[in-house]
């Protein structure tokens, strides 16, 4: 007798993706409430499971479609938890370069927005600047919240997100469909030809 194997949607980086999603308005009511340690705990998990989620999803050839809306989805749910974050908890020790929280955010909405008149859907690019961006903003979150502020990691976590966020927008114009894992605009323009 045949055993019954599940869809492929049911993997493990479905599941932390998932997870993340769910715990979004979990963030949402821990910041309500003033709760900044439970926050900062949840938070620091969800950063944790972003990057597992990812690499266990390539290590073992377990990328799906699902799974990059998954991520994707909860990457945005995990940054607007992390901004409100931010600014109930945190914002004074920004300083003068909280304009620049302001900047990133817009870039992000911005993107949103191009994918969504374009193609209808939000974008799911995962493109290397972006995850890199991701990983220097996440060990920037977390740091904040675990440890303390540190100016050069805020710094290199926005100019890193500007620079990414604005190669995300003409990957987006560049596109003629919308696709996941897009790698950069060199690879976009590279298959063009």
């Amino acid at each position: 007798m045949k055993t019954k194997t599940p869809p492929t949607n049911f993997t493990l980086p479905n599941f932390l993706s998932a997870y993340r999603l769910a715990s979004f308005p979990i963030l949402l009511w821990l910041i309500y409430t003033k709760n900044e340690a439970l926050f900062a705990w949840i938070l620091c998990i969800n950063l944790i499971t972003d990057i597992l989620d990812g690499w266990i999803a390539r290590k073992f050839k377990l990328q799906t479609d699902l799974g990059a809306r998954l991520d994707s989805l909860a990457d945005y749910g995990t940054y607007i938890a992390a901004v409100c974050g931010i600014y109930t908890f945190k914002y004074t020790e920004l300083g003068s370069l909280g304009w620049m929280l302001w900047v990133f955010i817009g870039l992000i909405v911005l993107y949103s927005a191009v994918s969504l008149i374009k193609f209808r859907k939000l974008p799911s690019l995962h493109m290397y600047s972006t995850r890199i961006g991701g990983y220097i903003q996440g060990i920037f979150f977390f740091v904040l919240f675990a440890y303390n502020y540190y100016g050069w990691l805020y710094l290199t976590a926005m100019i890193w997100g500007f620079l990414s966020a604005i190669e995300e927008i003409i990957v987006l114009l560049v596109l003629p469909e919308l696709k996941s894992n897009a790698k950069g605009l060199y690879w976009v323009l590279k298959n063009r030809q």
